[in-house]
């Protein structure tokens, strides 16, 4: 079991974005995408917990101060070393392996993708907002993936929405560790250059983008007429009931720490996002 949570399997759940563009184009129920689209899944979740590996050794001894992190499997010494660097191995190889038989452009954005997070783990985790968009950065390679393997073309607005949203839980995971901080104790080095009350400023503004960003990409011709659908701002309700979900977990519950737990585990935000699901659906498939 310490291996299995060394890899973080719960992370795989932010993968899915590779299957974005088929639900937004409308071709979700062409089944001829999913052979190459799962095993790019596979292939990106890999790479991430091969990633994953190396920040948690690189990080074992800051992590052992840390009052969630100290429970990891190389920070409290429940992983060997040796035996967690054969797994890292394993993953990558294995990674690289599945995109060099999938396809051309999507092994080069696989590669880049895990070279700019070794990057981020020997240093550049280390620079405010360079981190962040680092972070955030990482799902926009998982949708033009997707993109790549389905071979279903991304609007310019799809990129900036996942774009907008990964800054904000980005941002919203930064602040989780400036209030884990607050006793003086250091969660991040990144962290000496922000303070609640700009990561506050930050978060309000991305969550408003996000909103006018959707509303204009449900109503802009282009998507009106590739849909074929007029009505498709009816999910904007749930877009925003999301994003006012999360920041009430963030400002009030202060427990934004892990974006990935909140999706599996807050009722609201599952039922909210099941809603956008199923409304999407209707608009788009049904009508």
């Amino acid at each position: 079991m310490a291996y299995i949570k060394l890899i973080r399997v719960h992370q795989w759940a932010k993968n899915t974005f590779i299957f974005v563009p088929i639900f937004f184009a409308g071709q979700a129920f062409e089944w001829d995408h999913y052979p190459n689209l799962i095993q790019g899944f596979f292939a990106f979740s890999f790479m991430a917990s091969a990633i994953y590996i190396l920040n948690d050794y690189r990080d074992r001894e800051v992590d052992r101060l840390h009052p969630k992190k100290r429970f990891r499997p190389l920070a409290s010494g429940a992983a060997n070393v040796y035996v967690s660097f054969a797994l890292l191995g394993a993953l990558l190889a294995s990674s690289l392996f599945i995109a060099f038989s999938l396809d051309r452009n999507f092994l080069i954005l696989l590669s880049i993708y895990g070279l700019m997070n070794v990057a981020y783990t020997f240093g550049l985790k280390n620079l405010s907002i360079v981190d962040i968009f680092i972070v955030a950065s990482g799902f926009l390679f998982r949708i033009y993936s997707g993109s790549v393997l389905s071979g279903v073309q991304i609007s310019h607005w799809l990129a900036i929405m996942v774009m907008l949203l990964s800054l904000l839980l980005a941002l919203a995971k930064r602040r989780d560790d400036l209030v884990l901080g607050k006793d003086g104790n250091v969660v991040r080095k990144s962290s000496r250059n922000y303070n609640v009350e700009f990561i506050n400023a930050c978060l309000a503004i991305f969550a408003g983008i996000i909103i006018v960003a959707y509303i204009m990409y449900t109503v802009s011709p282009e998507v009106t007429q590739r849909l074929n659908t007029q009505w498709l701002f009816g999910t904007t309700i749930f877009v925003i009931a999301g994003v006012m979900r999360y920041l009430q977990i963030t400002f009030v519950s202060e427990n934004s720490g892990s974006p990935t737990a909140i999706l599996l585990k807050d009722k609201f935000i599952i039922l909210t996002l099941l809603g956008w699901i199923v409304s999407f659906y209707l608009i788009i498939y049904i009508h």
